[in-house]
């Protein structure tokens, strides 16, 4: 059996930033159908990765920029993801990957509420690869909040990491709260259906624009310490 650290240094090799490792027992409080072992049965632990997006991207004059950085970084992380998996089936090792973004089944139109089939920015926290900052994305140590998440599920349990327990949000710090245009933050959760009408541009041509990224870039602890 790989060892924790050579997964990981596995997963740094095909170009991850930062990668962490979180059991299944770390995810009892998600949701019924949203847990690791309910996409895969045989799932025994969670590897979790990370690529950071360049900071100055927030400040470009035009959001296709943004928009495209973002694009990339989802397709690489997939990439990363499968290759993980390959390259763990060399050692005896099952895995599977799980998307990055899309696709995934739950949607609700009505209030535009969708759920990837894994959350992300929770499978990165029981990962110990940051906290969860009141506008609800992942806060990561050294990369701020400018980062993705991608995730493997392993038929293997191994070594998880801890959890982050010294890095918080100020106890005074509403920041990201106060930034939101269309006040879709309340600290804990996201109006997803406030935020996505005024963050997405549906442009004639068939794609999405991502027109607005302000609790990110508010955020004192975008770039990480």
């Amino acid at each position: 059996m790989l060892s924790a650290e050579k997964i990981k240094s596995i997963a740094i090799g095909l170009g991850a930033d930062q990668c962490g490792i979180a059991g299944t027992d770390r995810f009892h409080g998600a949701p019924d159908g949203f847990r690791p072992t309910d996409i895969w049965i045989q799932c025994r632990s969670v590897i979790v990765f990370l690529k950071h997006m360049p900071y100055e991207v927030l400040h470009a004059g035009n959001p296709v920029v943004y928009t495209h950085t973002a694009n990339i970084l989802y397709d690489a992380l997939d990439e990363i993801g499968i290759n993980l998996c390959f390259e763990l089936e060399k050692y005896g090792i099952r895995a599977i990957p799980v998307p990055t973004d899309v696709p995934y089944l739950a949607w609700d139109a009505e209030n535009m509420h969708g759920k990837g089939i894994l959350s992300m920015r929770h499978a990165a926290y029981n990962a110990g690869l940051g906290i969860l900052g009141r506008n609800t994305l992942l806060i990561n140590r050294d990369l701020g909040n400018m980062v993705y998440i991608g995730a493997i599920l392993v038929g293997a349990t191994i070594d998880a990491d801890p959890i982050v327990t010294d890095l918080t949000c100020a106890a005074d710090c509403n920041i990201c709260i106060e930034a939101c245009p269309v006040k879709a933050l309340d600290g804990v959760t996201v109006n997803q259906q406030r935020c996505r009408k005024f963050s997405t541009l549906e442009h004639p041509r068939g794609w999405d624009i991502y027109t607005c990224s302000k609790c990110r870039q508010a955020c004192p602890l975008s770039t990480g310490n």
